[in-house]
């Protein structure tokens, strides 16, 4: 696209970076005498409403932090031509990405630029946002009286805590995202974690961690990346030990928190030795994901099955790593951009919950489960038991072998008759209940061992697509 003169009162300069989404360019805040940074959504993006809502939210998001190490929002509005636009602090010392291409930091350097960084981080965790794509050209740098101030910028990828639970596009910079956001997870502020890690790994030797270019290689890693003292002579065993145990794949083994990694990076580096209050990995605090949904509350009805232990991580990560692969795939097959998104967007998303699964419509963005025996995933989850009209499917693991012969129809609803079938040489029982105006209920009952009943609900207005979820549901 040409370059205009100007969008709304801030005069162009020229362009300093482009992305799939939006263009950014130095302007000049005539009114105020001021150099800022103008970020205007891509003209091809401008009727798509689902892209648009994204790039206002980025925004809002930084618009609820107030740290000189997060980059500010100066104003928001709307060019001649309907494309939205946000003014931004303007990083007139480059990116991190930048420094470490022209050289090795000083170690000092890397300690005081990541402790800034931390700090923005843990403002937007404590305003309830996810960043998901820390990395070294996310890191940027205004130059003060005092010398240069990092900030973190770019949360095109943003994400709010309160939703975290919800089904997402893998979504990240391979080198520097967490595994388990991938694997398509619930997510707490350990997946930021891991990225500021990886980031601290780079700035010190000069590269990612373990090099991976594709989503699908990070669901391979299994261990921490080699030491960095393999890469770079000078780094400290204490730093280098600090920083990897950033970058354990799984969670629970990482620093527990944001504090946790900071204290004990400037530790090392202030002592030159391992921090003596060292909590062993096995003994970490493992942090409710905020925005939980509360089980206890969600899935208490008297007919919902007893549910046992969460199972292991690594268990969780194999029912997930085919579908987040396919998806990948698709993507590219699509030739990646618009039309890639498009089509991966009109899919259904296939949803796992231990011995579960099911494929959903994607605008089903909300799921609650309870180990292997239960899966609930609807439009809202929270008002799904509650709202006849919220579509949604739930699985349940009940703890008896026999069908029922009759059911009760949900409130303001009437049964037809039962229908017993063989389903998949199992014994079932489907009854299918007509709401009036709310959507239509089906339920069905599947006997799948000599012990255990799988009880289904599926609740649509659409009846393809009720059947669809219907027939997608799997117990292995």
């Amino acid at each position: 696209m040409d370059q205009p003169p100007r969008i709304g009162r801030y005069s162009l300069v020229r362009r300093v970076g482009a992305g799939g989404f939006a263009t950014v360019w130095l302007a000049r805040d005539e009114q105020l005498d001021a150099e800022v940074a103008v970020k205007i959504l891509s003209d091809n993006w401008v009727d798509e409403e689902d892209v648009r809502s994204r790039f206002l939210a980025e925004g809002r998001f930084l618009r609820r932090v107030d740290s000189p190490h997060v980059v500010g929002v100066h104003d928001v509005g709307e060019a001649e031509d309907g494309r939205p636009y946000m003014v931004l602090t303007y990083a007139d010392g480059g990116s991190l990405a930048d420094r470490i291409k022209a050289g090795p930091l000083e170690i000092a350097d890397v300690v005081d630029v990541i402790t800034q960084i931390g700090s923005g981080l843990k403002q937007l965790h404590a305003r309830g946002v996810l960043h998901r794509d820390v990395k070294p050209a996310n890191v940027l740098f205004r130059t003060d009286p005092a010398g240069d101030r990092a900030m973190l910028g770019d949360l095109g990828l943003g994400k709010s805590l309160e939703t975290v639970s919800q089904l997402t596009l893998p979504g990240g910079t391979p080198a520097y995202v967490a595994p388990e956001q991938v694997m398509g997870e619930r997510l707490d502020q350990r997946a930021d974690l891991y990225s500021l890690g990886a980031v601290t790994y780079a700035a010190f030797t000069g590269q990612p961690p373990h090099g991976v270019v594709s989503l699908g290689a990070v669901m391979r890693i299994d261990a921490p990346p080699p030491s960095m003292s393999t890469l770079r002579e000078d780094i400290p065993d204490a730093i280098d030990a600090v920083v990897r145990r950033a970058l354990e794949p799984d969670r629970d083994k990482r620093w527990p928190d944001l504090d946790s990694f900071l204290d004990a990076l400037n530790e090392a580096h202030t002592t030159g030795k391992i921090p003596a209050g060292l909590v062993p990995a096995e003994e970490l605090p493992v942090p409710t994901p905020p925005g939980a949904i509360d089980q206890a509350t969600e899935l208490s009805d008297a007919n919902r099955p007893t549910v046992a232990a969460t199972e292991p991580t690594a268990r969780r990560r194999s029912g997930r790593a085919m579908v987040v692969a396919a998806l990948a795939a698709v993507v590219l097959a699509a030739g990646g951009g618009y039309g890639g998104y498009k089509l991966v967007m009109s899919r259904p998303v296939t949803v796992t919950a231990g011995n579960l699964s099911v494929q959903v419509p994607r605008q089903w963005t909300e799921k609650s489960t309870q180990a292997n025996q239960a899966l609930l995933v609807s439009t809202n989850t929270g008002s799904w038991r509650t709202d006849g009209a919220v579509p949604g499917v739930f699985l349940g693991v009940l703890g008896t072998p026999n069908l029922p012969s009759t059911s009760t129809p949900p409130a303001g609803c009437s049964a037809a008759p039962a229908n017993p079938a063989q389903i998949g040489g199992k014994d079932a029982v489907t009854f299918e209940y007509s709401c009036g105006s709310n959507p239509r209920v089906v339920e069905r009952y599947l006997k799948i061992s000599s012990t255990q009943t799988l009880q289904i609900q599926v609740r649509s207005s659409d009846s393809a697509e009720l059947n669809d979820v219907l027939q997608s549901v799997k117990y292995s």
